[in-house]
């Protein structure tokens, strides 16, 4: 907010010679509980000269002075002005917000690459949801602020994420998408990466999205297993009712009004 300010001007005559003279004007700011002394430049005037001009011409000198005297005074002032509002400092604003959401950015791109597994992401956002209660919980506690210690705090903790979406996003471990069915688990990865990009989803909804699909590859791993690497069509049958049941809430999830 800016500070209150009175400009008080003062103006004095100083003589150099008898020749010439100089109006020397200057004024004081108050500001902020202090008094700020601010000097003008000087107006030279030829004492001889002036006497020897007419009443229009004396007039003119004046009201040239009286303008420059304001100009100065309107463009000291606005630089005051500058110097008591209290700046907006990008460092000072919440950061946490922002690093929130480039770690759910990379988690979505992670989901939807297949670089990160179901269960990768659901271990991911468990932590990711967990970090976020703490977070909400703090401020609650401190006026919707979080204090120094608590800000570092998250911030390490956001760095021990970062460091895991990292690793699991270049391991070993790939989604292994086969025919239709794993046609199917693709596209619900797709949206389950899009909610989390869009901020849809909440951390807490998709660690549940993505245990239920971990769920659902499990038993498809199982099935594939027991039978040469195939699923007989009663295993398909059951996959797609179960795939049906984690599309609703998906969909539900996403257009509950709840954002991250």
């Amino acid at each position: 907010m800016a500070a209150a300010f009175v400009l008080r001007p003062f103006f004095f005559v100083a003589t150099h010679s008898p020749e010439k003279s100089c109006v020397q004007f200057g004024f004081f700011i108050f500001a902020s509980g202090r008094d700020i002394s601010v000097t003008g430049a000087f107006q030279e005037v030829d004492v001889l000269a002036e006497e020897r001009q007419s009443e229009a011409g004396e007039r003119k000198m004046k009201r040239n002075i009286l303008m420059y005297v304001f100009g100065v005074a309107m463009l000291s002032s606005s630089m005051l002005l500058a110097q008591t509002t209290t700046p907006v400092n990008p460092q000072n604003k919440d950061q946490v917000n922002d690093r929130r959401e480039n770690q759910q950015d990379r988690i979505a791109q992670g989901v939807q690459s297949g670089q990160l597994t179901a269960g990768e992401t659901k271990n991911l956002e468990g932590r990711e949801a967990n970090l976020n209660r703490e977070i909400r919980d703090d401020r609650s506690a401190n006026g919707g602020k979080l204090t120094a210690a608590e800000r570092q705090q998250v911030n390490h903790q956001q760095n021990n994420l970062s460091k895991s979406i990292y690793a699991d996003k270049h391991n070993a471990a790939q989604q292994n998408f086969k025919g239709e069915v794993g046609a199917r688990q693709e596209n619900q990865q797709d949206r389950i990466a899009q909610g989390i990009k869009s901020g849809s989803l909440t951390a807490g909804e998709a660690a549940r999205a993505e245990n239920r699909q971990q769920g659902i590859n499990q038993q498809i791993h199982a099935d594939r297993a027991a039978n040469g690497g195939k699923l007989t069509g009663a295993e398909k049958r059951q996959i797609n009712r179960k795939q049906n049941g984690a599309s609703r809430q998906i969909y539900r999830e996403k257009h509950n009004g709840v954002r991250q």
